[in-house]
């Protein structure tokens, strides 16, 4: 990546203040753009703290709203989105996934932008016969029957919008992040919320699938990449490591000190708890499903990608998965997310640790 590349350049980044997109800001900052951080109104912008840019309350469905915020902009990249496996209205994953990305892509050919980096989904892409020899790209298809709940539909719809633009001149390209892990992920991401859980010590037993674990850092770096070397209308995977869940734990273990839990969770018991979870909790508990049905599903599945395209086309180079789960871990226990007699245990493990980097 050029060093100057971004030199005094405006460039506008939506979901500023999420995970993926915080760091891109950092990224951005460290290049000494001239940063415009669109934030959903009344949202938390801890990750924005101490950094020298602008932040612009703007919700992506108001047309008025971010027309205005991307007025200015060179470059815009487009994270925004709802990412969850579950919510009360189905519906408003479409009304920001798909309505909120088109008036992005609107206000960004009213305005001239230069250039537009889509932060899209690997859950796009078809993963039927994926496994770590034989990981899915860029050039496998989806089943339609397997993009299952309404997040992976969202960005489904909304990825057809973009290559639509994309067709019609706009000089968009799209990343497809795989399960960025790291500092950052304040809400948490589903993949955080596993790792808190094993850090808490509620883990009692795991689910054997494949994930591809890559730090958020270099999922950040690869935006960029991509905003200076991305080609129009090409998709890019932003992936690290193919490791099975009980390789995860086994790292996660060895960072930390605790136990990793050595009970394989039959596939038919997390079908059982996922649709009682997602029926019962929200009708008669009021609250979202602790074990959403979607989540379910996607465990069973083997995400495994390869991001050999990112890495020649690109200059893409990913750093270690161990790197990326120590990463996790100090964020976590920096926070008050992790139970204070589980830090005790936890700490003395994770700082002997840091010395292998």
């Amino acid at each position: 990546m050029s060093s100057n590349y971004f030199q005094s350049k405006a460039v506008a980044v939506t979901g500023a203040n999420g995970f993926i997109g915080s760091n891109i800001v950092k990224k951005l900052v460290e290049n000494n753009a001239n940063v415009c951080a669109i934030v959903e109104p009344n949202s938390n912008c801890e990750n924005l703290s101490d950094l020298n840019v602008e932040i612009v309350s703007a919700d992506i469905r108001n047309t008025d709203e971010i027309n205005k915020a991307l007025k200015d902009a060179e470059i815009v990249f487009h994270t925004a989105a709802l990412y969850s496996f579950w919510h009360n209205n189905p519906e408003i994953f479409y009304d920001i996934n798909v309505k909120g990305t088109i008036n992005v892509l609107k206000a960004a050919k009213e305005h001239k932008v230069k250039k537009i980096v889509y932060t899209s989904t690997v859950a796009t892409f078809g993963i039927d016969q994926a496994s770590k020899e034989n990981p899915s790209n860029e050039d496998c298809f989806a089943n339609i029957d397997h993009l299952f709940g309404h997040y992976k539909k969202s960005k489904y719809v909304a990825e057809h919008e973009v290559l639509r633009s994309a067709a019609q001149g706009q000089n968009i390209t799209l990343v497809h992040p795989t399960t960025p892990v790291g500092y950052g992920d304040f809400r948490p991401t589903p993949t955080g919320q596993f790792i808190l859980d094993f850090l808490n010590g509620r883990m009692p037993g795991y689910v054997e699938t494949i994930l591809n674990i890559v730090n958020v850092s270099d999922v950040a770096t690869g935006h960029l990449l991509a905003a200076q070397k991305g080609k129009p209308g090409k998709s890019y995977i932003l992936g690290g490591e193919n490791l099975y869940m009980k390789e995860i734990l086994a790292i996660l273990s060895d960072i930390t000190g605790l136990k990793c839990p050595s009970f394989r969770v039959p596939p038919v018991i997390t079908y059982a708890v996922g649709i009682l979870s997602t029926k019962v909790e929200p009708l008669l508990l009021k609250r979202q499903p602790s074990v959403p049905y979607e989540a379910v599903r996607m465990s069973a599945t083997k995400m495994a990608f390869s991001s050999d395209r990112a890495c020649k086309e690109l200059g893409y180079s990913p750093q270690s998965s161990t790197k990326a789960l120590y990463e996790a871990v100090s964020y976590f226990l920096a926070t008050d997310k992790v139970k204070p007699e589980q830090k005790k245990l936890i700490l003395d493990s994770t700082k002997k640790y840091s010395t292998r980097f």
